[in-house]
């Protein structure tokens, strides 16, 4: 007999039970879409993570003179003591395609008190500029009460902490003192525009937002000193390349800047995501590990099922490895339907809960990981690594699970079978 007569019969068999058959499908077909949700579920998490890491105080990629970091002091700025043309710097950046937005950023650090000078706290005082700011961070978007602070207007934004250690609400009045960068000690009285809240306590009790001018006025800084630009670009996953040809941009000025990725700054958030990529091939496993057992006892009735029938092949001539192949070619075409009805099921389901995340905020709050808020909300990606390697693994485990029924099928004498022992 020809190979093509050999497959023809293996997937005959497929329809001689099809509720076993069915079953057998449902096995290796929902071990499949266990495999790809679950997988793209994990990605959903990591991908919150890195975005609300990147995306709630910092950009994707943060530039900076190289000698700011790590002790990031007041008078080291881009351009130094000349500072730079900060509009036309930020020109440059966002001309490159990737990148989605900037923001300008100074940093201070000093005292609030209350305005009748009784209560007083530490903090980071962040100048920022309000119409860009939101377009690359988003820890004002957990609510604001009161309004942004208008630059030139001596308004500050509180965090909500803060404020309730200060006993200050809006409209009222705070002191803050910070020193310069030319050494002199700034102070100045400022009205409470706002206050923001993250579900970040520490954050919000350890900084106070306000525009750049003013900061800069308060710091001693001239308009053209600035600390750092925030870049948010289009794949935060990858910001490496990006962060690369914004050096070259970078490399024209005549001060040294760096373009510093998330990937350099946020090393624990790359651990984690390597960390758990690594167990995708353990989950594939452990799945489809299970499913082989479930299988095999499929086969291994449905060749016992089948010995008579096989016992005369044998005895007109059939070769045992014809009647092995035949088997296995049952358990390919049990695999390829499985694989049919997993991505079928599979490809809506992923497109679905990708594009309409499930929001769980009635159930838990916000949860603070590795300085990042990850939000209620469970979202599954397309992994197409992942579903290549649960394909594979799929008719792995379908000829597997075949092939000891296959094997033992042929091992008994025909005459034993035929004659009933």
């Amino acid at each position: 007999m020809t190979e093509w007569a050999w497959t023809r019969i293996g997937w005959r068999n497929i329809g001689r039970h099809r509720k076993r058959s069915a079953l057998t499908m449902l096995g290796l077909g929902g071990s499949f879409i266990a495999v790809v949700v679950l997988v793209g579920w994990v990605d959903g998490l990591m991908i919150e993570l890195t975005n609300s890491a990147t995306g709630f105080t910092n950009g994707s990629i943060e530039i900076n003179a190289v000698e700011f970091r790590p002790d990031r002091r007041v008078y080291d700025t881009i351009g130094g003591r000349d500072g730079t043309d900060v509009e036309h710097l930020l020109e440059q950046l966002t001309a490159d395609p990737s990148v989605l937005a900037v923001t300008p950023r100074v940093y201070g650090g000093g005292l609030v008190s209350r305005g009748d000078g009784e209560t007083t706290v530490g903090a980071m005082l962040i100048g920022v500029d309000p119409d860009r700011e939101r377009s690359v961070t988003n820890f004002l978007d957990g609510g604001v009460e009161g309004r942004l602070p208008e630059p030139g207007q001596n308004e500050v934004l509180l965090g909500g902490e803060m404020a309730r250690q200060l006993e200050v609400g809006v409209g009222d009045q705070v002191i803050m003192v910070a020193p310069g960068a030319d050494g002199s000690l700034g102070n100045d009285l400022y009205a409470v525009a706002g206050i923001f809240r993250t579900g970040v306590p520490q954050f919000e009790a350890a900084n106070v937002v306000l525009p750049v001018i003013d900061l800069q006025t308060l710091i001693t800084l001239d308009p053209g000193r600035i600390h750092q630009i925030m870049v948010a670009i289009d794949d935060p996953v990858r910001p490496d390349a990006v962060a690369t040809r914004l050096s070259d941009v970078l490399a024209s000025e005549p001060s040294a800047l760096e373009a510093v990725p998330w990937t350099v700054l946020r090393p624990e958030i790359v651990e984690i995501t390597a960390l758990v990529s690594s167990v995708y091939g353990v989950i594939i496993a452990l799945v489809f590990g299970i499913a082989i057992f479930g299988v095999a006892n499929t086969m291994l009735m449905s060749t016992y099922e089948r010995r008579r029938e096989i016992a005369v092949m044998l005895a007109l001539g059939s070769t045992p490895r014809s009647i092995v192949k035949t088997i296995l070619y049952e358990a390919v075409g049990l695999g390829f339907l499985s694989l049919v009805f997993g991505v079928l099921v599979s490809v809506p389901l992923v497109a679905w809960w990708s594009s309409s995340p499930v929001d769980l905020s009635w159930l838990y709050p916000n949860i603070t990981f590795q300085g990042a808020i990850m939000p209620p909300v469970w979202r599954v990606e397309f992994n197409s690594a992942v579903w290549v390697q649960a394909s594979v693994a799929l008719f792995v485990t379908a000829v597997l699970a075949a092939l000891y029924p296959a094997v033992r099928a042929v091992r008994v004498p025909p005459a034993d079978t035929l004659s009933g022992l």
